[in-house]
């Protein structure tokens, strides 16, 4: 990845077990400080909320498990790029917002 590469996760606990931190330690990653109360910092959760929302609008709404299978897939395929790739340039902003507010949830 580079020598500026530079991991970030959440604070979920599989992420902060021992057996994690001796894998990255072994592998000589840096992991990215991440505050307990901030998920705002990762651009895939917006991504996921973009997802969900789509989903919630299409009329009729998937009624199975296969339609939702089929549903999931199309709209991940339609969103647009240009919104991915806001949601990766914002980051610098989004990280100066979080470290304003302490680690808190932060206005985007």
């Amino acid at each position: 990845m580079g020598a500026e590469f530079l991991f970030m996760d959440d604070n979920a606990r599989p992420h902060r077990a021992n057996i994690v931190d001796e894998c990255l330690q072994s592998e000589d990653i840096t992991r990215m400080d991440w505050p307990g109360y901030s998920p705002d910092l990762n651009p895939i959760e917006h991504v996921w909320d973009m997802l969900s929302r789509r989903i919630a609008a299409r009329q009729p709404p998937p009624t199975c498990l296969p339609e939702l299978r089929r549903a999931l897939l199309d709209e991940w395929c339609n969103i647009p790029q240009d919104q991915i790739d806001n949601l990766i340039l914002s980051m610098p902003r989004r990280c100066k917002a979080c470290i304003a507010s302490s680690g808190r949830h932060t206005p985007d």
